[in-house]
Order: structure tokens, then C-alpha cells, then sequence
């Protein structure tokens, strides 16, 4: 038994494994609550392949599917609780061979989201969606007669 060599990636509701086996015949999958499993013959030579993993969070295995192509096979785990980042796929944190993170597709999704900011991303988005002065609020009270720009002088250089 060969497990079969994969990659992963994360997104907001789902996390998606590769298996990286061409020519992939007997393809079997199994959904389980907090496990993925997998096994196949593949190439020409018909070697067996096998993959349990434990994941790192629970999943909806109702939702998650898989697709056969001639180059992999590719599962789509439904997240148990979407809008959580899943910072590595397994349960454990050790380091298997065969399992890779899939760069070409990973994406931090989680800059995209408002509400699933923590709350220095929301204040430094906060801060650079502001527009100029004119949009602050007037902190100290006093209605300065002098223009916005009075403090642009230009900086002396640094030496």
C-alpha cells in the first residue's frame, strides 16, 4: 500500500484535496464527520493507493463530494463551520510525506471578509479606507479658521 501523493487548500466554506493519481481506476472515498479516506489502483502499473486522514475540524460529509479526472482526483469537504481557516488539514500537527499545501490555489480568503476580521484587520482596514482629514471628526471642538493643509510644509530631506 502507497498512499497516494495530494495536495490541499483552503477557502471560507470548503477545503479541497487533490490526490495525485493518473489513471486512476476502483477510485473509493469516504466521508466521515472528522476523517477523509481514499484508495485507488493507479498508473499502469495498477499500484494500490490508500489515505486516511484525521482533519483538522469536522466537516459535513453529506455536502462533500469528489471528481475523477484522468490526472486526480479532486474532494470538495464541505466546512462544518464555514468561515473558519483551517491552518493546516490534519488533526495532528506532524509533517506527512505525501501530503502538500496547493499554492497555485491557495488564497487568504479570510481578508475578503468584514465580520471575520480580527479587530486590528478591521481597524487598519479602518484606517485605509478613511479619505483625507475632511472625514474625521472634529476631536478637539475648536473650529479652526486655518485650512486643512496648514501642516503639508515640505519635510527637510534626510541626510
Amino acid at each position: 500500500m502507497h498512499p497516494a501523493t495530494a495536495k490541499w487548500y483552503d477557502r471560507r466554506d470548503s477545503v479541497f484535496i487533490e490526490f495525485c493519481v493518473a489513471d486512476s481506476k476502483d477510485v473509493k472515498v469516504n466521508f466521515d464527520k472528522t476523517k477523509c479516506g481514499f484508495s485507488c489502483i493507479g498508473g499502469t502499473d495498477n499500484v494500490k493507493h490508500e489515505n486516511e486522514i484525521d482533519l483538522f475540524e469536522a466537516i459535513d460529509e453529506n455536502e462533500s463530494k469528489h471528481k475523477r479526472t484522468d490526472r486526480s482526483v479532486l474532494c470538495y469537504l464541505r466546512k462544518a463551520q464555514p468561515g473558519k481557516a483551517w491552518p493546516r488539514l490534519t488533526k495532528e500537527k506532524a509533517k506527512l510525506s505525501w501530503l502538500s499545501v496547493d499554492f497555485n490555489n491557495w488564497k487568504d480568503w479570510e481578508d475578503d471578509s468584514d465580520e471575520e476580521m480580527g479587530n486590528f484587520d478591521q481597524f487598519s482596514d479602518m484606517m485605509n479606507n478613511m479619505g483625507g482629514e475632511d472625514d474625521l471628526p472634529d476631536l478637539d471642538g475648536a473650529d479652526d479658521d486655518e485650512s486643512a493643509d496648514s501642516d503639508d510644509e515640505k519635510m527637510p530631506d534626510l541626510e
